[in-house]
């Protein structure tokens, strides 16, 4: 376990996309390496195309101990069912990042952006996580170790929207638009209604437009 001045940073992808996983990432940064990651162009993945941020996300996993935990379609409906809150789905998967990324390195300081009450986080702490300084607030991709973790769960996102599309035969657009309502009936009329449940976030209010057509 390596110990260097440094910090943690946790962000997510896919909280907003009807299609895809829900993907949390956590990057481990020592302060010494932050001009380098922001000269390699290191910030808020939202700033940046799918391109640059694959690019990106493969210099970041080949320089920083990181960790990423993707909740599939599937596990997410389920564990939506029976958590009925996405800020505590959300947590449980920052806390988990947190835990398995204090696992390789030694770190006392963690940042993540503020989603909710920021009890949701602190009650989800692990055993190693609850012995860390946790600081949650508004744009913490403002911090290095936080943009860089949101680079790596856009990345994999990204991959594994890419990788559902591919298995099922249709393109799955990012987000919530009407493209991606197009391309929900698509799979419905290719596949069938419960196919949904495999590539999709179902409690979004899409279901029931595509459903309600189809049904």
């Amino acid at each position: 376990m390596s110990t260097v001045d440094g910090q943690i940073g946790i962000d997510e992808s896919g909280k907003g996309d009807y299609f895809g996983p829900l993907v949390i990432a956590g990057v481990y940064v020592p302060y010494a390496q932050e001009a380098q990651l922001k000269a390699l162009g290191v910030r808020d993945s939202k700033t940046l195309s799918d391109v640059k941020a694959t690019t990106l996300a493969a210099q970041i996993r080949a320089q920083c101990p990181h960790t990423v935990v993707v909740i599939g379609p599937e596990r997410y409906n389920a564990l939506q069912t029976s958590m009925k809150n996405l800020n505590r789905m959300l947590a449980w998967g920052h806390a988990r990042a947190i835990e398995n990324l204090l696992e390789k390195v030694d770190c006392h300081r963690v940042v993540a952006d503020q989603f909710g009450d920021k009890r949701f986080l602190n009650n989800a702490l692990m055993a190693k996580g609850r012995e860390v300084a946790l600081i949650q607030k508004p744009r913490a991709e403002e911090e290095v170790a936080v943009a860089a973790a949101s680079i790596l769960a856009r990345a994999e996102f990204l991959r594994r929207l890419q990788e559902l599309g591919t298995r099922y035969g249709v393109t799955l657009p990012k987000g919530a638009s009407d493209a991606v309502i197009q391309a929900a009936k698509q799979l419905v009329q290719k596949h069938d209604a419960e196919t949904l449940g495999h590539v999709a976030k179902l409690h979004f209010r899409t279901t029931q437009s595509v459903v309600g057509s189809n049904g």
